[in-house]
């Protein structure tokens, strides 16, 4: 293949279509290396999550909010990231977070 004679967008379009090729491949070395730790381990009576436990994706639960907007009740915070703009406008207000708290 004869990179030189080719144009831009034909190079483009191969560089996308090697990027495809490089990502589906990893997938499935991915997968490979996965039926074969789990045979692996398999043969000595364990399974992968019994060798590796902190692998073992856990879904995280939804974070119940904490603070309520005591003008808007639909608004509310759970306390973790940034605080919202209504949180930082009733605290300007003079008001304190504990205000704010759902009890």
């Amino acid at each position: 293949m004869d990179l030189n004679a080719m144009s831009s967008a034909e190079l483009k379009q191969l560089q996308a279509d090697l990027e495809n090729a490089i990502d589906a491949r990893q997938k499935e070395d991915l997968r490979s290396a996965h039926l074969a730790a789990e045979k692996a381990v398999g043969e000595f009576g364990f399974s992968l999550e019994d060798v590796f436990p902190s692998a073992v994706k856990r879904p995280k639960g939804k974070a119940v909010p904490k603070y309520r907007n005591p003008g808007n009740p639909d608004q509310t915070w759970t306390g973790r990231g940034r605080k919202p703009k209504w949180v930082y406008e009733v605290l300007q207000a003079g008001a304190d977070l504990t205000d704010l708290e759902i009890t």
